[in-house]
């Protein structure tokens, strides 16, 4: 019998079939939830109730919440994954992802066709096309893969969405369409009619997206311990950007205070990774001296991040928003990663061989002094056996205690996420702490245990925050037949000219051209050929013979000209006109893109936030760089700067 007409064995049948079920399940779950979430949300935008908003709200985030978990249990049974294992038998502490935002569907058809049809003076239908091209794009956006591809997705429609803001908008204009986002701490829904909105959303759902990823590497091995510690990178630099060029946005997630302390949570959980690529394997005598006080080191740092997050997450506004397991979780891991910086110090103090002194740093290298202690101290490490054991105690007895609150803080919380997996974790490093701390213990042991110091954190390797390859999902604009941005956009007034015949005199036709993409008209000869027709100094050519030619080069439109030969040519041009005043939501005149600038005022933009969404009544949201000069923008401590992305050969649309 054929290998290719052979079934699948009785067992791969039965794990198909309960795969099959749990997904269909889950899907009635996801239905269920949404169909709560819209009951939820009428209530919502229908009562002027205080009382019964902040109820409704609270239901609306546990909604959220059961659905990110549903939709990230579907995508781990699409993908064959086993959560929490990658296929390796280590254990690792489990990092926080964030759940993506959702938006409602959008029909772009109407408001683009009108504005073509107005404006650009073509027929709208014919872009019918281009049309379902973008809203195609958008709806697969909206359930990205949790892999590079899911990226490179949101990354295309977010560069589409800088093409359309340079093509279509301008301060006085926007498109007419409400965008709908759901927030993605709290499920709370917003809407507005900002197109800068809609891009703030998507790039918040790149970092959300690379999260995600990060998460779900195998951080066991050293290689995807350096793969989580990008994304987290990667994530930290998406809301960096978000939070530098977004202002007063309407959901709680993109406000500047709940970025701030997503890019702190982002580049702790990155230096976590960092300290994970570090460790060595359990099975390993720890026998180093200095690769021990290195780790301890490395674990200060990851602590010290930790409780810097903490503070940040349980103060308000952030308090009222984020999650209550993430917070218990960055406080459970700040005390589990000191613990592990007093325990390796005990592991270097009572493995370790004995080093000379020009080997061991200083005492103030590695502890933090006390405020009391004046006098510089020695080498870190006594050289005396019985000074090492005693000191080697007092910093287990501390690494021990840590251990023990970081369960009990851990026991506190109903954590929605793999908690037995954490709590796995501290379970062995404290079994192998009380092991270690009874073996130098000793019955005839009176002396009373030295205080052990805490430790100075320091690290090798500071991750930074990294831009997002917003360039890698780089495509041509879908409107690219309506012409080159340079001329043909929605900031820009213009006539259009012709048909004109142009037929060839004694000198020619008497006109110079000049550049690329469109060919301009750089002179005209006074009585000429072309002056008869009615062609001027800076018009562009846009056709030649019924051939549209907006993105021909110079050369192409030259030889088209060469080759017209007695008959004469029939040239279209566009005659650009004063930009005196920009149209208001009602001109109909035509009208193009100047300078590539984003939106700089939601007050010159013109549009208002409905009453009914609950969102703030200060100004929509802005993209600009000036707005935040100055300010603070509610940070309590300043966040890692962002490592800028490597030169792209092409310019990103639409930033400045």
């Amino acid at each position: 019998e054929s290998p290719r007409l052979q079934g699948c064995d009785s067992l791969t049948q039965i794990q198909c079939g309960q795969l099959q079920s749990r997904r269909a399940q889950i899907h009635q779950q996801i239905d269920k939830e949404l169909q709560m979430r819209t009951g939820a949300e009428n209530l919502y935008r229908a009562t002027s109730n205080n009382r019964v908003r902040e109820t409704v709200a609270l239901e609306l985030s546990y909604v959220n919440s059961n659905l990110q978990l549903l939709k990230e249990e579907l995508e781990e049974l699409s993908g064959g994954v086993d959560r929490g294992r990658h296929g390796s038998e280590a254990v690792t502490v489990p990092m926080i992802p964030l759940g993506l935002k959702e938006t409602k569907e959008l029909d772009w058809s109407t408001p683009l066709k009108e504005l073509i049809s107005v404006h650009f003076g073509e027929d709208g239908a014919s872009y019918e096309a281009e049309i379902r091209e973008l809203e195609a794009l958008r709806q697969a956006m909206r359930t990205p893969s949790r892999n590079e591809s899911g990226l490179e997705l949101l990354t295309a429609y977010y560069n589409q969405l800088c093409f359309l803001d340079a093509r279509f908008l301008t301060p006085a204009r926007s498109l007419g369409l409400f965008f709908h986002w759901y927030d993605s701490l709290t499920g709370v829904p917003a809407q507005q009619r900002a197109l800068a909105f809609e891009k703030g959303s998507v790039l918040f759902n790149i970092g959300a997206l690379h999260t995600q990823i990060g998460a779900r590497q195998d951080r066991s091995c050293a290689e995807g311990a350096r793969r989580a510690m990008e994304a987290f990178q990667r994530a930290a630099g998406a809301f960096s950007l978000l939070r530098e060029n977004f202002s007063h946005a309407p959901s709680p997630d993109m406000s500047a205070a709940s970025l701030c302390a997503l890019e702190q949570l982002m580049m702790a959980q990155a230096q976590e990774c960092v300290f994970e690529g570090l460790s060595p394997p359990a099975s390993m005598a720890p026998q180093d001296c200095l690769a021990q006080l290195c780790l301890a080191q490395e674990a200060a740092q990851v602590a010290a991040e930790y409780r810097l997050v903490h503070r940040t997450m349980a103060q308000p506004p952030v308090h009222d928003y984020v999650p209550v397991s993430w917070t218990a979780l960055v406080h459970v891991k700040a005390e589990y990663f000191r613990s592990l910086a007093h325990y390796h110090v005990a592991m270097a103090l009572c493995n370790g061989s004995p080093a000379t002194e020009g080997e061991l740093p200083t005492h103030e290298q590695v502890f933090l002094q006390p405020p009391t202690s004046s006098k510089p101290r020695g080498p870190v490490l006594p050289q005396e056996l019985e000074e090492r054991r005693q000191l080697g105690k007092a910093h287990l007895k501390r690494a021990i205690l840590g251990q023990e609150e970081a369960l009990r803080l851990h026991a506190l919380c109903r954590v929605l996420r793999e908690v037995d997996l954490l709590r796995a974790v501290i379970s062995q490093t404290l079994q192998r702490s009380l092991a270690k701390y009874a073996e130098l213990d000793r019955e005839d042991d009176f002396c009373e245990a030295a205080e052990a110091p805490d430790i100075q954190p320091k690290t090798h390797q500071k991750p930074e925050a990294r831009m997002p390859r917003l360039s890698q999902g780089k495509g041509p604009d879908i409107f690219h037949r309506l012409g080159p941005l340079s001329v043909f956009s929605a900031k820009n007034r213009w006539r259009l000219v012709g048909p004109v015949h142009l037929t060839r005199g004694e000198g020619g036709f008497g006109l110079t051209l000049r550049g690329d993409s469109p060919v301009l008209i750089a002179a005209v000869i006074p009585g000429s050929q072309a002056a008869a027709a009615g062609l001027k100094e800076g018009d562009y050519i846009v056709s030649v013979n019924g051939q549209p030619c907006r993105w021909w080069r110079h050369a192409e439109v030259v030889t088209e000209l060469k080759a017209a030969g007695e008959a004469g040519a029939s040239l279209q041009v566009v005659s650009l006109l004063p930009s005196s005043r920009l149209p208001s939501l009602g001109d109909r005149r035509p009208v193009l893109l100047g300078p590539r600038g984003l939106l700089r005022s939601q007050r010159e933009h013109g549009c208002k936030t409905p009453a009914s969404t609950g969102a703030s009544p200060r100004p929509l949201l802005n993209w600009s760089r000036k707005a935040q000069q100055g300010k603070t923008g509610g940070c309590p401590q300043p966040c890692a700067p962002v490592k800028p992305a490597p030169p792209s050969s092409s310019k990103h649309p639409g930033w400045p």
